[in-house]
């Protein structure tokens, strides 16, 4: 797989639940639920409702950490990341979500090596905070925190990994996607090659069976989308 290049979502997609979503759950106000059904109905893009939900966490750095350090993953995330650098794949964790978090999480489970492009939180007092953007760009289509479109090489086949709606962008320009959750229907609904799955200890099969050397727009990769589908 050395000329493919992995995107992979982290909330929902290598750990079971949405860390932010649970971080927002333990610390902040009931509107936090108000902003992200406008994300969700498309009236905002996902930089404006993190900036105003992140406003809304009243915790201390030792209560997040706490929190991080209760997350669990997927527990074959790790064999699957070792997999596919055995294989010549680069692998990038590429999220909405929160890169300290993100760090803390993986490195617990002993997943030290993969880089990670996702938003920064920033402490403003002693239990007040704000999130910036690093991999933010204007020109994104979806209005994103982090632009996941951006992080995909041109010289590769993108492989992108993901389970919901920050996903979808960059899914439609790959050239395969493994998807659960809302990607999964989107994918089938925008007719984009895809395997459905649950967890990462059916990856390295499904990886297996990625066609080579040809887009996947191409109609001769399009025919094969049958096989995936119903995985």
């Amino acid at each position: 797989m050395i000329d493919w290049h992995i995107v992979c979502d982290f909330d929902g997609t290598i750990t079971p639940t949405d860390v932010i979503d649970n971080v927002l759950q333990r610390f902040a106000g009931p509107e936090w639920e108000t902003i992200e059904q406008q994300w969700l109905d498309g009236h905002i893009g996902s930089r404006e409702c993190l900036s105003r939900q992140l406003a809304l966490i009243k915790a201390t750095p030792s209560e997040l950490l706490a929190y991080f350090d209760s997350v669990e993953i997927d527990p074959d995330f790790p064999d699957f990341v070792d997999h596919v650098m055995g294989l010549g794949a680069s692998i990038e964790v590429v999220s909405d979500g929160i890169e300290q978090g993100i760090a803390r999480i993986l490195s617990r489970h002993y997943v030290t090596l993969l880089p990670i492009l996702a938003n920064r939180l920033r402490q403003v007092d002693q239990n007040s905070w704000r999130i910036d953007f690093p991999y933010a760009s204007d020109a994104c289509r979806a209005a994103s925190g982090n632009c996941k479109c951006k992080s995909t090489p041109h010289n590769k086949r993108v492989l992108v990994i993901g389970d919901g709606k920050s996903d979808m962008c960059v899914a439609s320009t790959a050239d395969f996607v493994f998807a659960k959750g809302s990607l999964a229907d989107y994918c089938v609904a925008h007719q984009i090659p895809h395997a459905r799955f649950d967890s990462f200890a059916q990856v390295p099969a499904l990886l297996a069976q990625l066609p080579q050397g040809i887009a996947a727009n191409a109609a001769s990769f399009v025919e094969n989308q049958e096989l995936f589908h119903h995985v």
